[in-house]
């Protein structure tokens, strides 16, 4: 599986964007696939995850009620709508790809990254 970020940009606090991923690979369908960010001199932490079917999603509490993850298996891409921005949503976003879970190691794919960044 390959995978593609992309959507990323500058964004005043309070306003939008919505990330993608595309991946190429049969599996991709049948996998998890998760978001996670890196703010700029942190660790990379957990956004959200997406089961395989889109069924099941878990968010990290502080983005909870202002992004929302979907998949469109038929168009291999992955989502992830971001409102209400904020300046410590100021980071690199990641996708990846793999078992349904908050832990860097579940995925076992990994995008190139998108960075957003989020002026005050």
């Amino acid at each position: 599986v390959q995978l593609q970020a992309s959507g990323g940009g500058l964004v005043q606090a309070g306003g939008s964007l919505r990330l993608s991923c595309a991946a190429s690979g049969r599996t991709f369908s049948s996998s998890a696939v998760g978001w996670f960010r890196q703010p700029p001199g942190k660790e990379r932490e957990f956004v959200v995850a997406i089961n395989w079917s889109g069924g099941s999603t878990y968010y990290t509490d502080s983005v909870k009620g202002r992004f929302t993850i979907s998949r469109d298996n038929a168009k291999n891409t992955v989502y992830l709508q971001m409102n209400s921005l904020k300046p410590e949503d100021t980071a690199v976003y990641y996708c990846a790809a793999g078992v349904y879970g908050v832990r860097p190691v579940d995925y076992h794919y990994w995008g190139q990254g998108t960075q957003v960044t989020v002026s005050s």
